[in-house]
């Protein structure tokens, strides 16, 4: 019987069971025997493993975060683990891996596929920024939580006649925020990708409210440079250990300046890591379910080396080579038709 192993990495995101459960039940189709690896590379490098049946999954469909839990290992940091990982699939006779992560995860994978380790890919991350997928598992739930919280955002600053600054994830780009942000109606949204001075704000800000429109939602990416926002002094940011930065908290360095400069009650809500968590929505389940049975099927035909991707409507293949050390841009067109609608209204 053949045997594949599953595992998640990096940042856990909603839809990330669904995948698992999609891999073990298309994987017993085809009579292949499921290994779970626990807490990523890391459970692969300490042979922390446990096999996956139907009844493993059965209900996990609907459950955030992920049944096998996660991690931020670089699994070829260290070249002993290397050594570690093939001992580990040599004596427990796995043939194949399902890797399910973002960008750091599926760096690491082709590093590993580099190495004669046959595997394949599943793109997740909330911030969607995976290059040769049109959409990525977990983006779509936190897309619908950002637009709840700003639905609820707007009474209270219509009532209070504030702005409300709302600090959404997405490290260095701004699908998140942009998608969140149009769905919720905000009034204005600043990402990564394109650059603009607190003056800018200010004066469109500005121009709402000599319009008559007496409170305003904007919608910011964490990944926002601070030097853009204010003059101040703001600490170095930490690390975690995969080298990613930890935010300094651009959300409350524009409600201090835009309160300042325009002498308007501003009030900050940074959504954080509620995006991560919850229940999947429908189309995360179902994104998810598509790309693990499109990996057995990869899998099964002895096409390695890839990930799955989704492109159009349809699941197809990208090239594990392409997508490393690469991320996702919004499209600054993208952008500039979003601002043109928020335009609009005033």
């Amino acid at each position: 019987m053949k045997k594949i192993a599953v595992m998640t990495g990096g940042g856990d995101c909603p839809g990330l069971n669904a995948v698992i459960r999609s891999v073990v039940l298309s994987g017993s189709g085809y009579e292949i025997e499921t290994v779970g690896i626990h807490n990523g590379w890391k459970g692969l490098i300490d042979s922390d493993l446990e096999v996956l049946t139907d009844a493993s999954v059965s209900d996990i469909l609907s459950r955030g975060g992920t049944i096998l839990g996660t991690s931020r290992i670089d699994p070829l940091k260290n070249p002993a683990d290397l050594e570690k990982i093939q001992k580990t699939l040599k004596e427990t006779g796995i043939d194949s891996l399902v890797v399910i992560g973002g960008d750091g995860t599926l760096s690491a994978a082709y590093d590993i596929a580099c190495k004669g380790i046959p595997l394949v890919g599943i793109p997740k991350t909330i911030d969607n920024d995976i290059f040769g997928t049109d959409l990525t598992v977990g983006f779509d739930t936190a897309v619908a939580i950002v637009t709840d919280a700003i639905d609820r955002l707007h009474t209270t600053a219509e009532s209070h006649h504030r702005i409300m600054v709302v600090e959404v994830m997405g490290r260095k780009t701004g699908w998140i925020s942009l998608m969140g942000g149009m769905a919720g109606g905000a009034d204005i949204i600043l990402i990564p990708e394109i650059h603009f001075t607190t003056e800018e704000v200010c004066r469109d800000l500005k121009a709402r409210f000599m319009a008559g429109k007496k409170y305003s939602i904007v919608v910011v990416a964490e990944g926002i440079k601070h030097e853009d926002i204010t003059d101040a002094v703001v600490p170095e940011c930490d690390r975690d250990e995969c080298g990613h930065e930890k935010f300094v908290g651009v959300g409350n360095l524009l409600g201090k300046e835009l309160e300042h400069q325009l002498g308007i009650e501003t009030r900050v809500t940074v959504l954080g890591h509620v995006q991560r968590g919850g229940i999947p929505t429908a189309f995360d389940r179902i994104l998810g379910t598509r790309f693990g049975v499109a990996a057995v099927e990869q899998i099964v035909a002895g096409n390695t080396g890839c990930m799955m991707a989704l492109q159009g409507s349809r699941i197809g293949t990208f090239p594990l080579k392409d997508v490393a050390s690469r991320i996702k841009p919004v499209n600054p067109d993208l952008y500039y038709l979003v601002k043109t609608v928020m335009s609009k209204k005033w």
